[in-house]
């Protein structure tokens, strides 16, 4: 019995360092491989194919070293030969094949690649190693016939992802997509495989090819196989072509049929709320309003609408909110609605005392953390417009603290670092946004690379005066609703010979940043020549900076949406189109554009 189980052990032990030597040669020869060392690699390749004549990797490696030094004869004898021995490895027809085409032998390789097809019709199970060896060799009208060959043979095999791919690489994209959309018509669970990878295909723009190419595929097959699968592909398309409006209508039908779930409509107008589609933000929530028999439901859509009402200045705002905390009250169950009427107390009626007052008893509503720090981030708002800054920082570190990585940490860290800038602090603000360039929250990151290179582009240098405290100043001024003082702290700057030699001029480093901000200051005021001017001003000092694009979208909406020229509109959305393609304000100006020049957009 001592003897039977050495000799197992034994076994074992030898097995394993056989498999161990064969991994180290495997890798030793296709480092030889990938370095173009091929007669090397075909020594310890032709070894391992002896040991292991049924491993393809090891068998294909060996085929390309023999064909990489021009033996195409000893593959040719190897492959007949294997043929002959076992004639149902109909895959090797596609190596002999190819083996062919490598020597200009088209009649023969086609022959070969036909055997290789037409074996599935006796010996369909090597189906799937036929068409990926057709696909390894880019012979992608092969591997489609034997696809779907498969599928015509065993109607459950779905290789319509595989076919759709294949499509995607001879760039024949209808086909892709009315593969793609077969594949979710057999398995509706590859619905989010499908966007994924239609996402990059499609763009913001509705006019796109590739856009309406799907758009026509998704369509086609709706009208004899409705779908609940074709609207939602239908309504994402829209969203993210920014057409909001036509995605609730296919939300709409998608509730009709299941009435159970207001998730997506909800998502649907947060996403019309944050791109500015208020009209259709609206639609969305004052549907779930409809619909819905779930007070929270109620209270989150009815914020939504008050937060429409703030950012489209309704005069109706206030009696708004006190209809919903009359309908809903002051509790644990309001405080995101709470917060949102302190923010308009503090910043469109100019009463943070009362928003104050407002936020003090929220907090003692707060059923977490999060909710707490929520409420703290703006009372800390309000704290820095009431001139508090060092309150304001006690509450957004309070919050860093207690929150650390979360999103709500990071937005208080950003305060930080934002009123630290106002105050004049740049050395403290520098050190909080060099720790947000790396946020996950995308938003926070832009912002903090912005201020960051605000701050580094023009902050004082051995204690020369650089126009930056002044900025900041305005900057602050603005925050607190105070315009007209914010303007005449710009206007410091222009005129003032103790910062500049001659007052602020062209070729200075803050100069664009300065008049771009003097730019929004009277766009905030209705002042729209003025505006123009500012941004003129930017243009003719430099038509190469990094904000040109900015300033050419800027002049282009204000023609467009208040002077009423739309012949200077055209020419600045034109500007972006044709000098700045990489923009991203692009797709926006050329929809514009079209709009503007009559097009059926």
């Amino acid at each position: 019995m001592k003897h039977i189980i050495l000799l197992i052990l034994l076994t074992i032990s030898s097995l394993s360092f056989s498999q161990e030597d064969d991994q180290n040669d495997f890798f030793l020869a296709d480092t030889y491989y990938r370095q173009g060392e091929f007669e090397k690699a075909t020594q310890i390749f032709k070894k391992l194919y002896d040991k292991s004549p049924f491993n393809t990797t090891y068998l294909s490696k060996l085929i390309t070293c023999y064909q990489e030094t021009d033996n195409f004869k000893t593959v040719e004898d190897l492959l007949q030969k294997r043929i002959q021995q076992n004639k149902t490895e109909a895959y090797l027809y596609v190596f002999l094949g190819y083996n062919y085409e490598r020597q200009q032998q088209e009649e023969l390789a086609n022959s070969n690649y036909q055997k290789a097809i037409n074996s599935l019709d006796k010996n369909p199970a090597y189906g799937n190693a036929i068409g990926n060896l057709f696909k390894y060799y880019n012979l992608l009208d092969n591997a489609i016939l034997v696809y779907e060959k498969i599928m015509r043979q065993h109607p459950n095999a779905n290789y319509n992802f595989q076919i759709a791919q294949i499509y995607g690489e001879k760039g024949d994209y209808q086909k892709m997509f009315e593969s793609y959309i077969d594949l979710v018509d057999k398995e509706e669970n590859y619905l989010s495989l499908v966007q994924r990878y239609a996402s990059q295909y499609i763009t913001e723009d509705a006019e796109n090819e590739t856009n309406i190419l799907f758009r026509k595929a998704l369509l086609r097959k709706s009208v004899n196989n409705a779908k609940n699968e074709w609207n939602i592909l239908l309504s994402w398309l829209f969203a993210q072509q920014k057409e909001y409006g036509k995605a609730l209508v296919q939300e709409k039908a998608l509730y009709t049929r299941n009435s159970s779930d207001l998730r997506e409509i909800f998502s649907l107008g947060k996403l019309a709320f944050e791109n500015k589609d208020f009209e259709t933000a609206t639609n969305c929530f004052d549907f779930i309003n409809q619909k819905t028999t779930f007070t929270e439901e109620k209270i989150e859509s009815n914020l939504y609408l008050a937060k429409i009402a703030v950012v489209t200045k309704n005069p109706a705002t206030e009696k708004l909110f006190e209809s919903l905390f009359t309908q809903f009250g002051f509790d644990e169950f309001t405080i995101n609605l709470q917060v949102a009427y302190a923010d308009f107390l503090t910043f469109s009626k100019n009463d943070p005392e009362k928003a104050r007052t407002v936020l003090e008893k929220a907090l003692s509503f707060s059923r977490s953390k999060f909710d707490e720090a929520s409420i703290k981030l703006k009372l800390g708002d309000v704290l820095v417009f009431s001139g508090n800054y060092n309150k304001a920082l006690i509450y957004f570190s309070q919050i860093q603290s207690q929150l650390e990585d979360h999103e709500l940490a990071q937005e208080a860290r950003f305060k930080v670092a934002q009123t630290s800038y106002f105050k004049g602090d740049f050395t403290w603000a520098k050190a909080q946004l060099k720790v947000l360039k790396g946020s996950t929250t995308q938003l926070i990151a832009n912002d903090a690379v912005d201020l960051f290179l605000k701050i580094t582009d023009n902050e004082p240098v051995d204690s020369i005066p650089s126009g930056l405290k002044q900025l900041a100043k305005a900057e602050l001024l603005s925050y607190q609703n105070k315009d007209a003082e914010a303007l005449a702290e710009i206007e410091t700057l222009f005129s003032s010979k103790q910062i500049f030699v001659n007052g602020l001029v062209p070729g200075e480093v803050i100069y664009d940043d300065v008049l771009f901000f003097q730019a929004k200051l009277f766009i905030k005021q209705e002042k729209y020549d003025e505006a123009i001017l500012s941004l003129a001003k930017i243009i003719a000092a430099d038509t190469q900076g990094f904000l040109t694009d900015d300033v050419y979208f800027m002049m282009a909406e204000i023609y467009n949406n208040n002077l009423n020229d739309i012949e200077k509109a055209k020419e600045y959305y034109q500007k972006i189109i044709f000098e700045h393609p990489s923009s991203i304000y692009l797709v926006d100006a050329r929809n514009k554009f079209r709009k503007l020049r009559g097009d059926k957009i």
